[in-house]
């Protein structure tokens, strides 16, 4: 897979069954994002342990997913429905680390 210049979370979960079209409807109706401008989108299944990653590369649609099989994926509390992640952060996400721990650990010149 590609690395898009922009990750978005959607933050309320998601059914794991949906698949490219059930989530480009859910983009566009429910999140207002258009599907296909370039940028990653990334779902969770309720219990925090499954991430399914939506993104138009300009020729196609890639759908990936990935499971934990032990802890879950931290996850921002939803205050709106969608949540930018720089690269570093994408990294430590789905790396089933905490990365908002250590957003929040490193100096100000290190945040991003």
């Amino acid at each position: 897979m590609i690395c898009p210049e922009q990750i978005w979370l959607a933050l309320e979960p998601i059914d794991m069954r949906l698949g490219i079209d059930g989530l480009s409807v859910r983009l566009q109706n429910s999140l207002g994002r258009a599907p296909c401008d370039g940028s990653a989108y990334a779902f969770i299944n309720r219990a925090r342990t499954r991430l399914k990653v939506l993104l138009w590369d300009g020729t196609g649609v890639w759908l990936s997913q990935r499971r934990l099989h032990r802890g879950s994926f931290s996850w921002p509390a939803a205050d709106t429905a969608v949540f930018a992640l720089s690269a570093e952060q994408w990294q430590w996400l789905v790396a089933g680390v905490e990365w908002q721990r250590l957003s929040a650990a490193a100096p100000a010149h290190w945040r991003v």
